[in-house]
């Protein structure tokens, strides 16, 4: 059965925020916190809802949960759904615990100040005269002496607890319709006993086989067919069909065995029972049925569209860069016909959008950043006063004449020039997008031009560097200069000789170019174990330096016996680390000493630099450093030693030569 986008209700629900789009429901099985009633654990047969950066579940019970209920744990009176007193800071009646779902929506009685979070209204009851989990009757106790644990689980109890006084123990709310012994949907051979974890012998089936979740203290097992559930699958099971017509045209039956079988749309194998047809041999995750048929993601410009057979043709994924398989799904683009990526690489948060495409028509969105109205010549958009000229060669040399986008000198490079105002940008940089998907975020990033009438200083997020020239930005408030913005995978660089890759940091890996720590996203190599910073992968393979009337080249390490000495600061130069050199004049000189810490901040203006960690901001004049006689740092007293440094508009600070020092100035006034 086909799942469509619906409206819910004429009459506003107070538990859905005001969404822009409706909900839909979907027929996949995942395990995922419900934004209703905050319950992390199955969601089946419920609603989401998908915008840019952003997927809201939702349990159907709780996106259908009437206004009015009549609940056994107050009979006197109905229960209305809405906000609660919160100034009252009222727990929840039932389990004890403050309101914890997003929107604090609960079902109370004004008249007694009684409440219930959504999850205990719609899902629990007061425990019968005779309770399953125990032989004795319980009691609600509020206020305990001590913190018990659950006899059932195991787990601490912090709210309120049902006990039974003859025997003191304790049974949290969500437990007392449990009991040792349970007959399970999923397997109905034999029931499930209550046992723990650390019980069970080491050949023992100790993950959820249902959820894929290792229960921490208590499960439910079947030592004749080692079969194992955790607590949350033995409430609220799975269903045992689902019919989707989209993702198999006859009902899929949850098999009833943990079988060694990679699913048909996804490849992958794990620990979890399958849904399966068995007729046509078709086996698919609960989690991969009804997935979105058509999607954008941050790692393509195309969109991609999900097949349940991929074919031959595909080496490697896009996102994980494993091998594909060419005997299941996939998602795969129309318009190149060697990309393709995993059903689940596809759909990671990290990787997708969250927006479903299928029948949404293509973004016919202009990006081209110029209009070129004549011979070699164009109007940027970012600069549409005058009309800029391509030179193929540079024919501008001077010292102060540098890229508007990314603040570098303009060097050897094709530019395009203004003659009225002296705009310049590298051919690359007028080549810039207005908006572009990056690794960095899964929404698309804008181009802007530099900010403010000072030229406000900002730091790229990702490379923690300097900026005021050009910038992409997103809407979720990230931000980052076109040095990082350029850089695409596969990244091929000089100084190394395999391709390089976009990944994340989470193994405190050090940049190999630099020896310097690496912040967050990085380039890695699938081959080796090569780690690069994005500051090192946007520097400039040839420079223009004050120092030297030649032009400066990236020597990317080497081996040598024999000590190097920078000719700017007089101290030694590890050659295992990256290194600029003039290949005429045999200087070799250091990555900071050439580039500092200001080089993408236009120079012989003025600009605004936030003062961090005491807040504001100051007032700086941007200079070159091309003087016969280097000025000293207020801070550090040495002579400065990059080609751009800062100098203080107000007061008496003098100049300021690297980032380091600029942020010792900043804690000096702080004292003062």
């Amino acid at each position: 059965m086909a799942l469509s986008p619906v409206k819910l209700a004429t009459y506003k629900h107070p538990l859905i925020p005001s969404y822009k789009n409706p909900l839909i429901p979907s027929a996949r099985l995942l395990s995922s916190p419900c934004e209703g009633c905050n319950l992390d654990g199955l969601i089946y047969g419920g609603y989401y809802y998908s915008d840019v950066d952003r997927i809201d579940w939702y349990h159907k019970e709780c996106v259908e949960a009437p206004l009015t209920i009549n609940h056994p744990s107050h009979p006197q009176h109905p229960l209305l759904l809405g906000k609660p007193n919160l100034d009252l800071a009222s727990p929840c009646d039932l389990c004890g615990f403050l309101y914890l779902a997003s929107r604090e929506m609960s079902y109370t009685c004004s008249q007694c100040n009684f409440n219930l979070d959504l999850a205990c209204a719609l899902r629990l009851s007061p425990p019968a005269e005779h309770p399953t989990c125990h032989d004795h009757p319980l009691v609600l106790l509020k206020e305990r002496e001590k913190v018990d644990p659950c006899e059932l689980c195991k787990d601490s109890i912090d709210g309120f607890s049902y006990s039974c006084l003859e025997c003191d123990v304790h049974f949290h709310a969500k437990c007392v319709h449990l009991s040792k012994e349970v007959n399970h949907p999923c397997h109905t051979d034999h029931p499930l006993k209550l046992m723990a974890s650390d019980s069970l012998s080491n050949d023992a089936e100790k993950i959820c086989i249902l959820c894929g979740k290792r229960p921490e203290n208590m499960l439910y097992h079947c030592s004749i067919c080692n079969f194992t559930t955790c607590f949350d699958c033995t409430k609220n099971p799975p269903p045992l069909v689902i019919d989707h017509t989209k993702t198999h045209k006859h009902p899929l039956t949850l098999f009833p065995k943990k079988i060694s079988c990679a699913c048909n749309l996804c490849g992958k194998q794990d620990g979890v029972m399958p849904y399966a047809c068995i007729g046509c041999g078709f086996v698919v995750h609960g989690s991969c049925i009804d997935l979105p048929r058509v999607i954008n993601i941050n790692r393509h410009n195309h969109r991609i569209s999900s097949t349940h057979h991929l074919g031959p043709g595909y080496l490697k994924c896009g996102v994980c860069r494993e091998s594909l398989s060419p005997f299941y799904g996939a998602y795969a683009c129309s318009v190149c016909p060697d990309y393709a990526v995993h059903s689940q690489c596809a759909t990671r948060k990290d990787v997708w959008d969250g927006i479903e495409l299928e029948g949404i028509p293509e973004d016919t969105e202009d990006i081209e950043p110029f209009k070129a109205v004549g011979d070699d010549l164009i109007i940027h958009f970012l600069h549409s006063e005058h009309a800029l000229r391509h030179h193929k060669e540079s024919i501008i040399h001077s010292e102060g004449a540098r890229c508007k986008a990314c603040v570098h000198p303009v060097g050897f490079d094709p530019i395009y020039s203004c003659g009225e105002c002296h705009y310049i940008l590298h051919e690359k940089c007028a080549n810039l997008p207005k908006k572009k998907r990056l690794v960095f975020g899964t929404v698309p990033y804008v181009l802007r031009g530099g900010l403010g009438s000072y030229g406000e200083v900002l730091i790229c997020h990702h490379c923690e560097i300097y900026s005021n020239g050009y910038l992409y930005s997103s809407i979720r408030g990230s931000f980052l200069d076109v040095h990082c913005a350029s850089l695409s995978e596969p990244f091929i660089h000089d100084g190394h000789p395999h391709p390089l890759y976009f990944s994340e940091n989470t193994g405190n890996h050090h940049c190999d170019a630099c020896h310097s720590d690496i912040v967050n996203f990085m380039l890695s190599c699938d081959v080796c174990e090569f780690y690069m910073g994005l500051c090192c992968a946007g520097l400039p393979v040839k420079i223009k330096h004050s120092i030297d009337e030649h032009p400066l080249t990236l020597c990317c390490g080497e081996k040598a016996n024999g000590r190097y000495w920078c000719d700017i600061c007089e101290k030694v130069v590890d050659p295992s680390k990256w290194f600029y050199t003039c290949s005429d004049c045999g200087l070799t000189l250091h990555l900071k000493c050439v580039v500092g810490d200001f080089s993408r901040i236009m120079p012989g203006r003025k600009a605004k630099i936030p003062r961090f960690r005491i807040g504001g901001d100051d007032i700086v004049k941007v200079v070159l450093n091309n003087h016969n006689t280097r000025p000293l740092c207020s801070c550090c007293n040495f002579r400065c030693e990059a080609d751009v440094i800062i100098k203080f508009c107000h007061g008496d600070q003098g100049y300021i030569c690297s980032r380091l020092c600029l942020m010792g100035s900043l804690d000096q006034r702080k004292l003062r």
